[in-house]
């Protein structure tokens, strides 16, 4: 395994570190990253054992436009920047993206009249390529749909991604960079004494002359410690259902409802990985950790996706899962700087977080130059990573003969419902951030999210994780 690498110099005035960054989800990885560019010490910390293990890691996974963000506001800014940060970033390391465009159907004459609000809201935006269709042509780009669509406003810039990859590969040009991952350390208490905060974790103290903030749904606990008491973080659960891949070709682009006061509602979306997705639901709770399914979740998309698609539950449900966002009073994101406390407080970062998350980081990196601290560029950093593909668009390892003739690890498939190949298990396992059990592995490789859900490959996997956490000592 790579250790992470220690910081390039230490804090200034004595502190461990120049920055600390607290979560290190997407957009606390984004940040992470974009600092490590620059002549400073910075540390990302965790309570989990993994980046991208909250919020991040269950989503819709969908790149945005923004084309229905409410104008003028920091949200719409950003997700309008991050659109084309993470498109071109993607790109460069590879993250699986899929251009596949989306539509609003509308069902009832009042959602009709609705569409042209939205166009112009998209406009209002900076998107000018909403276009509204009548019902003939919905069909005809979705046959599959059920009866009594009236028309449809299609968006062709939206695309799906892999969040998962997304995160890592953030993380991962981050580390290489020299940032400090600080991994199992839950933030229990903040205290600053002048220009130093001590960051008081479950697994030791650091120090740091600035700290982030980027918490998600830890970010109000956060927030209370150095002084506030300005928002509440409310989990909202969404369930989602994941369909087998042979439901792939009624669901070729994604298929969004027209928002309402009651919020964006259920979608149905392809996947990179080539399946089908539905949902999400939406439940405010008051337990930060209830990422459970639910009986009620289950027959509430039942019943939605019937009615979308009749015949998508003729093909299996493969998987269930819920993720938790994490909802605040505000209707916008929350970013604000305390340079006498030297704090940035990101909350508040919805969905739309993930296409966000590089601009946020520029943001943030504007704030820090605001508040007067020195951001001089390294003289030499490394190139983005290349990160392994786990979509269904580009060449897979295990139809590679050229990659396979180099070595024949690539040519020997352990999961064989989603093609996984021991490479790639032992390159997730070794890599900088290494899989340290099976949900990080199946994230980095997609090992077990098949459709036996591991029941074939779950125990040579099993033993592989062993063996590399025996090596890791």
């Amino acid at each position: 395994m790579t250790q992470p690498p220690m910081p390039a110099r230490a804090g200034a005035g004595g502190a461990d570190y120049d920055v600390v960054i607290g979560g290190a989800g997407v957009v606390g990885s984004a940040i992470a990253r974009a600092l490590s560019r620059l002549q400073i010490s910075v540390a990302l910390v965790d309570a989990a054992n993994d980046v991208g293990q909250g919020t991040s890691k269950a989503n819709t996974a969908i790149l945005h436009t923004g084309f229905d963000a409410t104008p003028g506001t920091l949200e719409s800014r950003l997700v309008a920047e991050g659109y084309h940060l993470l498109g071109a970033y993607a790109q460069q390391t590879g993250i699986p993206v899929e251009r596949t465009g989306a539509v609003l159907v509308a069902w009832t004459e009042e959602q009709l009249a609705t569409l042209p609000e939205l166009a112009d809201k998209a406009s209002q935006n900076g998107y000018h390529h909403c276009h509204q269709v009548s019902a003939e042509e919905v069909y005809t780009r979705l046959p599959a749909l059920g009866p009594g669509a009236l028309g449809g406003l299609v968006v062709p810039g939206e695309a799906i991604i892999c969040t998962w990859t997304t995160t890592l590969a953030l993380a991962t040009e981050a580390v290489r960079n020299d940032v400090v991952l600080h991994l199992e350390h839950e933030l229990v208490e903040v205290r600053t004494h002048g220009e130093i905060t001590t960051v008081r974790t479950s697994n030791g103290e650091l120090t740091t002359r600035w700290l982030i903030n980027a918490a998600g749904l830890g970010a109000d606990v956060i927030d209370r410690m150095l002084g506030y008491d300005r928002f509440t973080v409310t989990p909202r659960r969404g369930e989602l259902l994941v369909f087998d891949k042979l439901a792939r070709p009624r669901v070729p682009m994604i298929v969004l409802p027209v928002p309402s006061k009651a919020g964006k509602g259920v979608l149905v979306s392809p996947t990179v990985y080539g399946n089908v997705m539905l949902g999400p639901t939406a439940e405010d709770l008051t337990d930060k950790t209830a990422t459970g399914t639910s009986e009620e979740g289950f027959a509430f998309l039942a019943d939605k996706g019937t009615q979308l698609m009749p015949d998508l539950f003729d093909e299996e449900v493969t998987a269930a899962y819920a993720g938790l966002r994490a909802s605040i009073e505000s209707k916008d994101y929350l970013i604000e700087t305390d340079p006498e406390q030297r704090y940035i407080l990101i909350g508040g970062i919805r969905s739309t977080g993930l296409t966000a998350s590089m601009a946020i980081a520029e943001h943030v990196l504007g704030l820090l130059g605001d508040s007067g601290e020195p951001l001089p560029p390294k003289a030499v950093v490394g190139d983005p990573p290349k990160m392994p593909y786990i979509g269904e668009v580009a060449q897979r390892p295990y139809a590679d003969p050229e990659r396979i003739a180099a070595d024949a690890d690539y040519g020997q498939i352990l999961c064989f419902c989603e093609r996984v190949t021991a490479g790639e298990v032992r390159d997730a396992l070794t890599a900088t951030i290494p899989a340290r059990d099976r949900s990080g592995l199946s994230r980095r490789t997609r090992a077990t999210n098949g459709r036996c859900q591991g029941f074939y490959c779950g125990a040579e996997i099993q033993a592989r994780l062993d063996r590399a956490g025996q090596d890791r000592g």
